[in-house]
Order: C-alpha cells, then structure tokens, then sequence
C-alpha cells in the first residue's frame, strides 16, 4: 500500500477533513469561538468537491438548514460552541423526534452565557445529554486528539446514518485549536455507512414503518419521487400528526430503543494500566492526556492506578463502569466543569466504590500535577 500523507493539523480541521472523508456534502452554520475554524475550512473545501457551505443568520438557522439539508438527501453537519449550543437544542431535538442523521460539533468554551469565549471547557456534557426538552435519544462522542477528532467524526456520521438520529461530536477549545502531525488514512482503508433508502418504485413506502430486520426505517430524500411528510409532533407511519396515546407511545419507545438497544455497537472506550489496578481515573476529552500523564507518574510511586478513556460518553459506558466498581477503591473524575460526568458516574456506580470529583471552572486546563496531588490525598 503507498504510504499515507502525513500533515500538521489542527482539531477542528480534522473534523473538517475526517466530516469529508465520510461524505459530507452540506454544512450550514454560524461563526462562534472556537469553532469558527471549522465553518472556514467547510468554506474553503466544499465547493471543491461539489458540495454546498452557506452561513446561516444566526445558530438557530444553521441547525434548521443542516436538518433540511439532510431531508434533501446529503451528509450534513453543522459546528458550534457555548451559547450556540443552547441555541441549536429545539432543532435538535426535531432532529431527533423526525429522525434526521446530522452531526452538531461543540468545540466547548468556558460558561454560562458569554462565559470565556477563547477558554477551555467541558461544561456542556449535561447539555448534550439533556439539552433539549423530552425523552430522546443521544449519541455524543469527546476526542482526545486530532488523529481522534478525524477518526470519530467518520464515526459520528456512520453513527448518524446508521440510527438515524443526530450525534454529537463534543471537542473542546483544547482539541480543538491542538495542532499535531497525523496520517491520513487511504479512502479504502476507511469503513463508511450510508444511510438505508427505499427501494424506487415502492408503492407501500412508508416514510416511518420499520420493515422486519431493519434497526429504523428507509430514509428517502425529498424530490426522489416518494410522497411522505416530515414534522416534530408525534407521528403515524406516512410522518402525519396523530394524538393516538398508542402510536405516541409505540413511536418514542421505538426512537429510544433504536439506542438503548444496541449500546454494544456504538459505546467505545479504552482501559490502560488496569490489570493491577486498585484505584482508576477516568477522563474524557481535553482532559485525558493530563489524566494519563498523572496515572503513569502514579504507577512511577508505586501506586495501583489504572485509566480509563470514555470516548463514547453519551450512551455511558455504564457496563464497564459498574464492573470497575467492583473492582477498585475509588474513582477519580477530572473535568473542566464542576462534576457533571461525575454525577453520571455516581448515579451508575450506586455507591459500590467512591466517586471523587476533580473540577476546574477557571479557564484553564487541568495539569497532571493536579490530578496526580488528588490521587496522592485520596490514596
């Protein structure tokens, strides 16, 4: 095989590169600190390639727009940060509700409101689970690295077209402006998933009918010839409003279970230093590489620690979690906000071991120092 091309990177223009890698042919969106770069690079890039970039009026619009994109038939993504999150959180969830495949990046900044618009942050991680208003299902995935950022926002777009539903690539301003050397990967190398259509010609098309071995139903494009509606309200197989209590019921279960269901398949984590462990940190995003650094100054001193990676955090990695649980005399959870995947942590463990929180609200990034001081007191 010839040898890959190798180049210096920034986070968000490895989403960029890896969105394209996966077949992104529609961006729709509004500048915001730090994710501004990935709308300039979409900018500069799709028209090449055939694609569509337009700047919407505002966040609320670029989520409209990425959705519509998507009905019309092509990969679509949109990138965001702090108060533009909150902003998308309706449209996401009509996203989710009319199963639209998209993806929404969040480079996270330091909040609430305006916040620190240039500073480091995980304080959207409830948000992402949360944000938008009803039960519905989520998928959000937090890079580590660039070379990561490339590869999980393929994984981002196989996941959206496979479920049919919007997922979340949550990078933070740390990943997102880091620069490293990465290989690009050979498109053949690459495993890409579009999303399942109907077959032309199918005069018992239903837009929302699941056929038997399916996971959600075949997704036609609008101007491909099928006749079908698209709407938030709760819906009947054609995508026409209905008050039916059954089909309400039978329709968000379905939504929900096409997640819950199949958590094997898109929950990706890593464990290192494990084997002996007796206390483990774990770490997510921006924050890893401080976590890892720590755990092997740790292990240095002899001290047990071990390290786990959650990189799909929503689903949780709850099963691997709660084995850990049983296993070690603590966890130690360092993130840029005041504890919110702890909490997750917390409610998933259920008191088998402690939960330790190590939060930093103030800007900047965690050190290994820090973390490595908190394993010291805890142990």
């Amino acid at each position: 095989m010839k040898n890959r091309e190798i180049r210096l990177m920034q986070g968000n223009e490895a989403c960029v590169e890896g969105a394209l890698a996966a077949g992104m042919k529609f961006y729709a969106g509004y500048p915001i600190t730090p994710s501004t770069e990935i709308a300039e690079f979409c900018a500069q890039r799709l028209p090449l390639i055939g694609g569509k970039f337009i700047q919407m009026e505002d966040e609320i619009a670029g989520m409209a727009a990425t959705i519509g994109g998507s009905l019309a038939g092509l990969k679509s993504m949109t990138a965001t940060s702090g108060p533009g999150f909150s902003l998308k959180q309706e449209n996401l969830g009509y996203a989710a509700l009319a199963e639209v495949p998209c993806v929404v990046v969040d480079v996270q900044r330091a909040g609430p409101s305006t916040g620190l618009p240039t500073a480091p942050s995980q304080g959207d991680i409830m948000q992402a689970r949360w944000g938008t208003h009803g039960d519905h299902p989520v998928i959000a995935l937090s890079p580590t690295s660039v070379r990561e950022t490339y590869d999980l926002t393929i994984k981002c777009f196989n996941l959206a077209e496979k479920y049919r539903t919007p997922v979340l690539l949550m990078l933070d301003e740390i990943v997102g402006h880091m620069r490293e050397k990465i290989e690009i990967p050979h498109p053949e190398e690459l495993e890409i998933y579009d999303r399942l259509k109907p077959e032309v010609g199918d005069e018992n098309f239903k837009a929302y009918r699941v056929e038997e071995g399916q996971i959600v139903p075949a997704m036609a494009a609008f101007g491909e010839g099928f006749h079908f509606h698209v709407t938030g309200l709760m819906h009947d197989e054609f995508g026409f409003p209905s008050n039916d209590s059954e089909v309400a019921d039978k329709l968000l279960r379905r939504i929900m279970n096409k997640v819950s269901d199949h958590i094997d398949d898109i929950v990706i984590y890593e464990e290192e230093f494990m084997e002996d462990a007796e206390f483990v940190v774990l770490a997510y995003g921006g924050t890893y590489r401080s976590a890892r650094s720590a755990v092997k100054q740790a292990r240095e001193q002899g001290l047990k620690v071990g390290l786990f990676k959650a990189i799909t955090i929503w689903p949780s990695p709850a099963k691997q979690i709660k084995e850990l649980a049983l296993k070690v005399k603590g966890i130690l959870v360092p993130e840029l906000n005041l504890g919110q995947y702890a909490e997750e942590v917390e409610r998933i463990v259920a008191g088998k071991t402690p939960v330790i929180s190590l939060g930093k609200v103030n800007g900047e990034a965690i050190t290994p120092n820090e973390i490595l001081d908190k394993i010291r007191e805890v142990l």
